[in-house]
């Protein structure tokens, strides 16, 4: 029972954190005046218009994973590298914003909730917001690695002129490279769980997810932590 609470937790806050990052992109562009992601039905919060099947599946299963980018016509943009890097950083910026918001909503829970609720419900809650913030955080430095169709790789689009060999590298082959460390951070964390813990230290996204909940956390915990829970 406790594996199916924290599947549907996990899925659900997902949901939440693709959604979420997906509308900032479109936000950001239609408001530096490209009206594509408007026209293609992205600029809103349903989460059925932003998923990509395999993206999701693969952050349902380690915790990273993609959604659909949101197309944009970057020749409509008022200023075209301002538009073009604003909107690349759109959707990391919300997944901060949003571990930065969730995480008092996942400790007055954790605190206050417990002799509320069922434990079944408390446990779902729980585990909820928190997968909410870890995921944030974790989402933020995926889409930093600047691997296509992730937004690092947007931002080396934008900032970047020339179209030189390594950049046609990671526009080519990005997607394969994700692929990859899905699949070998997947294989590692099965072996984990039958006991063969030496393979977490192979683990490469769980470095990053370590590094994710961990540094970029450490300020957001920090301030909530002044507060006398």
């Amino acid at each position: 029972m406790d594996y199916i609470i924290q599947l549907a937790a996990s899925f659900i806050a997902v949901v939440i954190v693709l959604t979420l990052h997906e509308f900032a992109h479109s936000f950001v562009a239609v408001k530096c005046g490209d009206p594509t992601p408007k026209w293609n039905g992205r600029l809103t919060l349903n989460p059925l218009k932003h998923f990509d099947l395999i993206g999701l599946i693969c952050f349902a299963l380690v915790g990273f994973g993609w959604a659909k980018p949101v197309p944009i016509n970057p020749n409509n943009f008022k200023k075209y590298r301002t538009g073009m890097a604003l909107t690349a950083c759109a959707g990391v910026v919300m997944n901060y914003l949003t571990a930065f918001l969730i995480y008092p909503v996942y400790l007055a829970v954790l605190y206050y909730l417990y002799p509320v609720l069922p434990s079944y419900s408390y446990t779902f809650l729980v585990d909820l917001f928190f997968l909410i913030f870890a995921y944030s955080l974790s989402f933020c430095v995926f889409n930093l690695l600047p691997f296509y169709p992730l937004d690092g790789f947007r931002v080396v689009d934008a900032l970047n002129k020339r179209r030189g060999k390594i950049y046609r590298f990671l526009r080519q082959y990005g997607h394969y490279i994700l692929l990859f460390l899905i699949a070998e951070s997947f294989i590692c964390n099965t072996f984990v769980r039958f006991g063969v813990y030496q393979m977490d230290y192979f683990n490469i996204l769980g470095w990053v997810m370590k590094f994710a909940t961990d540094i970029l956390g450490w300020p957001i915990r920090t301030l909530w932590g002044l507060i006398p829970w």
